[in-house]
């Protein structure tokens, strides 16, 4: 038995229980091996189970319910954007308020000591600052919500992609989300607030398009319909894109995320109703942003980031520049992939030895203390003092120990909210930093950013992969302006900062489509859309190369079995009957009480789907196949007492509806809640009605890749296997498959456990 404690970043344990506690707080060192697959991780049911119930439903519609329901998703997708741009709004006003505040108190201090001496005092204010901020979003965090951890970006795709994360998307984690995400930004630590986004967008798509909020025990009687897997997926895919735009200002770029790294079913409507959802979203965020600012009506700051407009005649670039271009993209490949590749040895040394909830706070803690010192020291030592101009865009600008009239440079790179430095970097006229200031700063950053990730705050990636990126992008700018001797030609530093910023954020997260749209939008510029094509996909390349994308390894790492586009590419070998998990418990159209009762609790199997056989003389023949059916429609079925002899004697008083699985749904009661009574037990069930009575079968001979094609391009979560007699001889779920991957000897196999 493998007891996984909670990982920092992608915490994706289950409801903890007194005695599974009791084990997790015994050991010192948890082990880890990256070769096992967790069966802990159920699938979603993308795939409609078309019984009676529901077929009957469909032909009572008439075309103008159809109309009404498509309506119906449109204004859900409306509200999932006003409700995403409300919330980006809150979080960017109290980072604001709150990082602006802690500025202020720590430049007036620093000011004041400067000319008295004794500047630890400084110091100490501003760590114990960080330290507060951060103390109190760790421990909402740690100790109420885990998953509410990191980014949520990599839950997010692996929802998408059709596994069930526990408690991913309900109302407390996305209220613990953005209480963490406000805490750890004004704390100082190397993060952003852009990748939460999409997980509260996710969260608020989950939420409405239910109608009802199962946290709060509140029914609002509205979008019953849209009570499955199947729609909620597909709400859940314009949250995030909806995430995307109001963080980014980019809502093409919203809907190409979206279509990147989540839906399997993807057609024009959905699109269309994702870009509404996103268009939405960045049209609220930019409409109570503009009356905060008290210019009402004057939409001009899209997202929660501004990279600020490239001015048209600093745009240009020329042929030979694109090598150049090139050049850095590799360098943001293989930056990216050392970022990865360290942040991945630190995550397994947090499974092993970090997993207790005052250990995680107290790290927290220690980083935001240490990025404090780290920020100071550099900002003292630093003699980089630059003049301070009639039109400066400085927030903050400290002198330390510059003349009157000067302001220290390396400060404006460290005592500033992150985005304001990524802007400053694009923006601030050549000459403005000096190469040792930058140079240093990376290096800095760079190891805090990579500590800093899989911490237990809420906190996305973009933004300090783009600040480090900018910062040895500016840097290779402003050498190269020192090698050639035209000043000319390489005038613009800010070109140069952009693409490193592009090149080190596709190193470490290996996005290219969405991340191309999303710059573009971001910098309000289209004239660099090839050079940021060009720079991402030689990032991917080599970034590929080394090591996965960084959400990729966090997946691995939670041991989630996450089905990738295409299988492997050397598994035409292995068939249908190598890969089936067998032999399957299959039940009789009319079936016996206690056996299902037996079944279903059987703690070892824990299956969740059983397909139905037309009965069988011999009792180890397989039975032919007639149906599919769901644990969670038998625990409905075993909740109402459907049983046969009830319906003959008249006892039940009407007959099950669609209406009642969806009340149900989705959290299910557990077989142990349900009490079945010895008399009960000797009962008939009759599964006709309400089973799948067209499941997708496969032959036993074939093909792993055919039979991956099915399963992923449909979003199934079984599939049963048949001989040429169509009698059941196995079943292929998501574990079958994802338990096949590439590995760096060829085709591997993971092992599947408990965890």
């Amino acid at each position: 038995m493998f007891h996984i404690g909670r990982l920092s970043t992608v915490d994706l344990e289950e409801e903890i229980t007194p005695e599974e506690d009791i084990v997790r707080s015994r050991p010192k060192e948890i082990p880890h091996n990256e070769k096992l697959l967790s069966l802990k991780f159920e699938s979603l049911d993308y795939d409609n189970s078309e019984n009676q119930l529901f077929l009957e439903e469909e032909r009572r519609m008439s075309h103008m319910g159809f109309r009404c329901l498509e309506i119906r998703r449109w204004v859900i997708c409306g509200l999932i954007g006003f409700f995403t741009g409300l919330i980006a709004c809150i979080i960017d006003i109290a980072v604001e308020n709150l990082a602006g505040y802690k500025y202020f108190v720590v430049k007036q201090n620093i000011e004041k000591f400067t000319e008295l001496g004794g500047l630890s005092i400084s110091l100490i204010l501003w760590a114990v600052l960080n330290s507060a901020f951060v103390m109190v979003g760790a421990i909402a965090v740690a100790f109420i919500e885990p998953i509410a951890a990191g980014s949520g970006i990599p839950q997010i795709k692996c929802y998408l992609n059709g596994v069930k994360i526990p408690r991913v998307v309900r109302l407390k984690t996305l209220v613990v989300k953005v209480f963490g995400v406000i805490c750890s930004v004004a704390g100082g630590l190397a993060v952003g607030k852009e990748g939460p986004m999409i997980h509260s967008g996710a969260v608020v798509a989950a939420g409405v398009s239910q109608g009802r909020s199962t946290s709060l025990k509140k029914d609002f009687k509205m979008f019953e319909y849209f009570r499955r897997d199947t729609e909620k997926r597909d709400f859940v895919s314009a949250g995030a894109a909806a995430g995307v735009s109001a963080a980014f200002g980019a809502p093409v770029g919203g809907v190409l995320f979206s279509l990147e790294e989540g839906a399997s079913f993807w057609n024009q409507m959905l699109t269309w109703r994702i870009f509404f959802a996103s268009m939405v979203s960045s049209f609220t965020l930019n409409f109570f942003l503009s009356i905060y600012h008290n210019k009402a009506g004057e939409l001009s700051s899209p997202g929660l980031i501004n990279f600020g407009r490239f001015d048209s005649d600093t745009v240009q670039y020329n042929l030979y520049e694109i090598p150049l271009f090139i050049i850095m993209g590799a360098l943001g490949g293989m930056f990216g992939a050392l970022f990865n590749l360290l942040n991945n040895w630190l995550t397994i040394f947090r499974i092993r030895y970090v997993h207790r909830p005052c250990l995680q706070v107290m790290e927290a803690m220690l980083v935001a203390a240490v990025t404090a010192t780290v920020s100071f020291t550099m900002i003292y030592f630093s003699n980089d003092c630059q003049p301070l101009g009639p039109d400066h865009t400085e927030e903050y600008p400290l002198q330390l120990f510059c003349a009157d009239g000067e302001y220290n440079s390396m400060a404006t790179a460290f005592f500033n909210t992150p985005e304001r430095s990524v802007r400053s970097l694009f923006h601030n006229p050549p000459g403005t930093y000096n190469p040792v200031t930058l140079g240093v700063f990376t290096l800095a950053y760079f190891l805090l950013a990579v500590w800093t990730y899989g911490l237990t705050v809420s906190a996305g990636v973009f933004i300090p992969s783009l600040l480090i990126g900018a910062a040895w992008g500016r840097l290779f700018g402003i050498l190269l302006s020192v090698i050639a001797s035209s000043q000319s030609i390489w005038a613009d530093p800010g070109k140069y900062a952009l693409m490193g910023a592009a090149a080190q954020l596709g190193g470490i997260v290996r996005m290219t489509l969405s991340l191309t749209v999303i710059l573009v939008e971001a910098t309000g510029n289209v004239t660099y859309g090839f050079p940021i094509m060009l720079v991402l996909m030689t990032a991917k390349i080599v970034g590929d190369y080394f090591v996965e994308g960084l959400y990729d390894l966090h997946i691995k790492l939670q041991s989630v079995p996450f089905l990738h586009w295409e299988a492997p590419a050397t598994s035409h070998w292995l068939t249908a009957r190598e890969v089936m998990s067998s032999p399957v418990t299959c039940f009789n159209r009319v079936e016996k009480v206690g056996m299902i009762v037996d079944v279903l609790s059987n703690t070892s199997t824990n299956h969740n789907g059983f397909p139905v056989v037309t009965h069988t003389t011999g009792h180890d023949e397989p039975g032919k196949i007639c149906g599919l059916i769901l644990r969670s429609q038998l625990i409905v079925l075993l909740k109402h007492k459907v049983f046969v002899e009830r319906a003959s004697s008249r006892l039940i008083q009407r007959k099950l509806q669609l209406k009642d699985f969806r009340d149900a749904y989705p959290r299910f009661p557990p077989i142990q809640s349900i009490h079945v009574s010895q008399d009960e037990r000797e009962c008939m069930m009759d599964l006709t009605e309400f089973m799948n009575p067209t499941p997708y079968t496969v032959p036993q001979e074939t093909s792993l890749p055919r039979v991956f094609k099915l399963f992923r391009a449909l979003g199934l979560r079984h599939l049963v296997v048949v001989d040429n007699e169509n009698r059941v001889v196995g079943l292929v779920t998501r574990k079958d498959l994802a338990r096949y991957h590439m590995g760096k000897d060829g085709l591997e196999e993971l092992h599947l456990a408990q965890m």
